[in-house]
Order: structure tokens, then C-alpha cells, then sequence
């Protein structure tokens, strides 16, 4: 489960986000360069990225090692790997 902790981080960086996004809105709307727009669309998918790490940190901390320890690991770590896995597809 998140902890109040990581849903203030990811909360914080999730605002950033939204203005991220609504900034490259506008661009498009203004016809801003196109390079411009797209080092915006970058920079956004790093932020996500980050939360993602945030969150996924959290999730290992405490669903994963919690299965470890009940002994039933395998369905966690099978989850773990096919996100792992979709994560780095992504780049």
C-alpha cells in the first residue's frame, strides 16, 4: 500500500506534471517549434517516469517484501517483472 510519504511525493510531482502538460498544450496551440514541443514532451515523460520509480520503490518495500514473508512471493515478483519489463519497453 502507499504510505502517506510516497502519495505526498508522488502528489507533489503529479501537480508539476499537470502544469508540464498544460504548457505543452499551449505550445501546440501557439505553434511553438516543433523541437521545442517535443524536448516538453521529454522532460514530462522523465517526471512520470520519476513517480513511477516513487511508486514502484514503495510498492517493493512493502506488497513484495510482504509476500516474502508470508511465503507466497511468486504472483508480487511475477507482477514486479511484467511492469519491470513494460517500463523499459517504453524507451
Amino acid at each position: 500500500m502507499i504510505d502517506l510519504n510516497t502519495q505526498q511525493e508522488a502528489e507533489v510531482r503529479l501537480k508539476k506534471i499537470e502544469g508540464q502538460i498544460r504548457g505543452i498544450s499551449r505550445m501546440v496551440q501557439e505553434e511553438k517549434y516543433c523541437i521545442d514541443i517535443i524536448h516538453q514532451v521529454t522532460a514530462a515523460e522523465k517526471a512520470l517516469d520519476k513517480v513511477a520509480k516513487i511508486i514502484m520503490k514503495r510498492h517493493i518495500e512493502s506488497c513484495v517484501q510482504e509476500a516474502i514473508r508470508a511465503g507466497d512471493p511468486k504472483q508480487k515478483v511475477d507482477e514486479l517483472i511484467q511492469t519491470v519489463f513494460k517500463l523499459s519497453d517504453r524507451h
